[in-house]
């Protein structure tokens, strides 16, 4: 998130955080929360978010148990660091503010190699692992998460009453009419997702929601990012992790490119910590998660052009929500596409890494 207000007085001091030797500086790059360091004499001791209305404060007892779970198991996991009246959020204005501890390591917003991917997939392959057998029910669910078809519905009403030109962002939204219905023809085109078990997830595991140790060969430290953790398919958990890994150039960009080398990277890391705990028809299935949640946001990408009021946007780089979201959404479909061209080959990897 970019321009969020600093915490007020009131939150820094739940965490006794007040003081004139604690800085708090914003961390650019989320799409949805508002997030900043917490330094002690210079020193990084937390991250404070705003949680975006769409997360209920609830989550953080998910994340409080599961983060449990993980260190239990000998995972390097961020943990929520509770109020000085042990509380596990504050509220404030009527947003919710809740810490967790902080895990060194850098974030990337584009896999620069397939060692990196390798690495990324050990580290998915540790806390499906970690997960597997954990017994948890969850205080928070997103509704409609990858309910792929409630959100070309969605966008489906959108482009049936776009804005007019003279409205505002009526511009962007005509274009945005044009480029939905070429969304909502890949969608008629995807294969058909298949029955799946539903499995504890990340739920959200772009690039940039690992935390890696550069090196001679690199090292995947921790997952972040744990508002989303629930139970869903691995279709869409991997899926959508191969969607952000695969395309270096990023959401972005107005060109993309499917990079087969970063996907058998990834697949051959998380493949030798967890593959054998899955069947071949949940493995397989990753494939057509992948296809499905690029045109999926696609078509989150365009409706937020209509309503311009979910996703975060980058006000350096672009006009305004409406024209940064247009650029995302054309580059998920390109990405379709190419994943579709390469539909045969990504299969190909699946079934013969083991």
């Amino acid at each position: 998130m970019t321009g969020a207000p600093l915490p007020a007085a009131a939150v820094r001091a739940a965490w006794c955080w007040d003081g004139a030797d604690v800085e708090l500086a914003p961390i650019p790059g989320g799409l949805i929360n508002a997030t900043f360091a917490v330094r002690r004499g210079g020193e990084p001791i937390a991250v404070l978010q705003r949680l975006h209305p769409v997360f209920g404060a609830e989550v953080n007892l998910d994340i409080d148990a599961v983060t449990a779970h993980l260190a239990g198991r000998g995972l390097t996991t961020p943990r929520l660091v509770r109020t000085r009246d042990e509380a596990a959020w504050v509220v404030d204005d009527g947003r919710v503010w809740r810490a967790l501890s902080w895990v060194d390591g850098i974030a990337v917003h584009a896999v620069p190699d397939p060692a990196w991917a390798r690495a990324g997939g050990e580290l998915i392959g540790r806390f499906h692992r970690a997960v597997f057998d954990l017994d948890h029910a969850y205080h928070f669910t997103r509704a409609g998460v990858h309910d792929t078809a409630a959100h070309l519905a969605r966008l489906e009403a959108r482009v049936r009453i776009p804005l007019v030109p003279s409205e505002p962002g009526g511009g962007e939204s005509q274009h945005a009419v044009e480029l939905g219905r070429e969304i909502l023809d890949a969608a008629g085109a995807l294969p058909p997702m298949p029955s799946l078990p539903r499995r504890h997830a990340h739920g959200d595991l772009k690039i940039s929601n690992l935390l890696f140790r550069a090196a001679a060969v690199p090292e995947a430290v921790a997952l972040v990012d744990l508002d989303t953790l629930g139970q869903q398919t691995l279709a869409f958990e991997l899926g959508d992790a191969m969607r952000s890994w695969c395309n270096p150039r990023g959401e972005d960009a107005a060109t993309i490119s499917f990079e087969l080398p970063i996907f058998a990277a990834a697949i051959a890391g998380w493949t030798a910590v967890a593959g054998g705990l899955f069947d071949d028809a949940e493995r397989r299935s990753i494939v057509v998660g992948l296809e499905t949640v690029c045109v999926e946001l696609a078509a989150r990408f365009a409706a937020d052009v209509f309503d311009d009021a979910y996703f975060g946007w980058d006000p350096a780089r672009f006009p305004s929500r409406r024209a940064h979201n247009l650029v995302r959404a054309r580059g998920q479909l390109a990405l379709g596409r190419a994943v579709r061209a390469a539909r045969a080959d990504a299969l190909d990897v699946i079934l013969t890494t083991r």
